[in-house]
């Protein structure tokens, strides 16, 4: 495992590993609460992976024993409007610049991922969990409702079982949440490691160009009416197929041959 950063991180790690960009939580003794620092750490190095030419796909998994429990309240009490305007804007930031990258990123899930948690899963492109781990947005019970996880929480899930999560704040056990379609996959713990890489393995054999277009044609079409995505995604499919990399899938699928990627 390589480390091309020139960045210092403090709460997160990040490095490579052939073909994927690894960033670790690493706030264990605070099960990886994603403290105001953490976030503006985090939304840089996303930015930072998505620069290098070799990374196909982006992981994100904490360190110790959880993903991640969620905003660290210890700054959010007594705090000024200002103060926690900012915090949620920088949480804002952070899910939606994941959107925008150009390489899928993918939630590698143990131990806990609540609120914020659980809705940095959410927000990311593809997850798969531990068995044994737990999901929930537990915010009711302390009196703050969790308004802004609800987001790709409710897209993720539905509304009647994102009202379930929401309403009670119970926890909701890996195999319901991949059954409601918060994850992808579920495996023992000592498989969570290869089914990442297997997801990685997948996406690299493809075309880095029709990977990054096509996730962007998703979020643009997702929340729109069926005729305006067919508007927004027919313009998108064209230029893609006058690409390099189309002409040269469509090519050697045809001559019976291993397609060569120039990405573009």
């Amino acid at each position: 495992m390589t480390s091309p950063s020139r960045i210092g991180y403090r709460n997160l790690s990040i490095t490579q590993d052939s073909s994927a960009a690894r960033i670790v939580l690493n706030r264990p003794e605070r099960r990886n609460a994603l403290s105001l620092d953490l976030m503006e750490e985090m939304i840089a190095a996303l930015r930072e992976a998505s620069t290098w030419e070799t990374a196909r796909a982006i992981v994100i998994e904490g360190a110790g024993p959880a993903f991640s429990a969620g905003h660290d309240l210890s700054e959010m009490i007594g705090a000024e409007e200002a103060v926690l305007r900012h915090l949620f804007d920088r949480c804002t930031a952070m899910m939606e610049t994941i959107h925008e990258l150009p390489q899928p990123v993918i939630a590698k899930v143990h131990g806990i991922a609540t609120a914020a948690g659980c809705q940095l899963v959410a927000a990311c492109d593809l997850a798969v969990a531990a068995e044994g781990t737990r999901f929930a947005t537990p915010g009711v019970k302390i009196g703050l409702f969790c308004s802004t996880p609800m987001v790709p929480v409710s897209r993720a899930v539905g509304r009647k079982r994102a009202m379930q999560m929401l309403l009670t704040g119970e926890p909701i056990t890996a195999a319901t949440a991949l059954e409601w379609g918060l994850v992808n996959r579920v495996v023992p713990a000592e498989e969570l490691e290869r089914a990442v890489l297997d997801l990685v393995e997948a996406i690299a054999q493809s075309s880095a160009y029709t990977v990054a277009t096509g996730k962007q044609a998703f979020y643009s079409q997702v929340d729109r009416t069926e005729h305006d995505a067919y508007e927004t995604c027919q313009l998108v499919m064209t230029e893609n197929a006058l690409a390099h990399d189309a002409q040269e899938g469509m090519s050697a699928f045809l001559e019976k041959r291993a397609p060569v990627w120039r990405g573009d």
